[in-house]
């Protein structure tokens, strides 16, 4: 299939997509604009609020949207790295191993609650998320196209949790927060039908060529080099921050990029402006960048950090 560029592509599927995430999550649509963001640009998604907010939700009604396959895997203390990517069994007619596939082997996974697991387990998703693929008995497996992981994980003050290490934090492009519901949003899903009815009913809106041209069409926007400029511009303060253990990699300046890209792509542009930059930088740089004083992601530090740096 050839890629589309983002003047030829229609973003009525897109749009689509977005309206029916909405309806699954009331009062949150730049929250649902930044998951899609984030797949379009090929990254992966964590989530990271109290219980009860809509994670799983807006996972399940990601996928459900899409219509892409889907596995949910709840993550515990005991779950072991083989019950993520699956384990050969010897199979004696054949006399031979067989190897039987895992949840990871989906093209959206649900990882939920995954610093309630141990961090081996949580150490097997990182060459999956990175490659694309896995590595068991020596023997290399490529997973689904696309392939998106969502996962949601607690506040660390929770009991029972494990925090992810730096290296599998930078694995996910964007960090979001859903938050408390506003009081109009939260009568109307008081009032409304209930979420799981809504799920087994939803119907995809896009199609998996669709998305593919979507996807090739967000590494066709044009980036000029007085934006190149303000996203180095952005990756060296944090660098240079007296605030932060360590700054921005180049991983995540290129994440930033792609985020930027996706963002414009959303907004009809075949062009980033830094709007775009600014509308995703928190998303792709809060959970990289751990405050020395508490040694945990401060928002209001990033934010801080942001708006000190010149826009072109």
């Amino acid at each position: 299939m050839n890629a589309a560029t983002p003047s030829r592509i229609s973003l009525a599927p897109l749009h689509a997509v977005l309206a029916q995430l909405d309806d699954f999550i009331l009062g949150k649509p730049r929250e649902t604009r930044l998951a899609l963001a984030c797949l379009l640009a090929r990254g992966h998604l964590l989530i990271e609020d109290v219980p009860g907010v809509g994670k799983t939700t807006l996972a399940h009604a990601l996928a459900a949207t899409l219509g892409l396959a889907f596995q949910r895997v709840q993550f515990t203390s005991d779950m072991l790295p083989a019950d993520l990517i699956g384990v050969s069994i010897y199979d004696r007619d054949s006399h031979a191993f067989r190897f039987h596939a895992g949840p990871v082997f989906s093209q959206v996974v649900l990882a939920d609650e995954i610093n309630r697991a141990t961090p081996k387990t949580q150490s097997a998703l990182l060459e999956a998320m990175e490659e694309r693929q896995v590595t068991l008995d020596g023997e290399t497996r490529e997973l689904p196209d696309p392939f998106f992981v969502i996962a949601t994980q607690n506040p660390s003050s929770q009991i029972g949790t494990f925090p992810l290490p730096e290296s599998q934090l930078d694995r996910f492009l964007m960090r979001i927060t859903l938050g408390y519901p506003d009081v109009a949003a939260e009568r109307a899903m008081l009032l409304g039908e209930d979420r799981r009815e809504m799920l087994r009913d939803a119907k995809p809106v896009i199609s998996l060529a669709e998305l593919a041209d979507s996807q090739h069409a967000v590494r066709r926007v044009h980036v000029a080099p007085a934006l190149v400029d303000y996203v180095q511009a952005l990756c060296r303060a944090t660098r240079e921050a007296p605030d932060f253990h360590n700054g921005l990699s180049p991983r995540a300046a290129l994440g930033l990029l792609a985020a930027a890209r996706a963002w414009a792509l959303l907004a009809g542009r075949d062009m980033v402006i830094p709007e775009d930059v600014q509308a995703v930088f928190a998303a792709v740089a809060t959970h990289r960048l751990l405050a020395r004083a508490s040694n945990r992601p401060q928002p209001e530090l990033v934010a801080k950090l942001q708006a000190a740096v010149a826009i072109p």
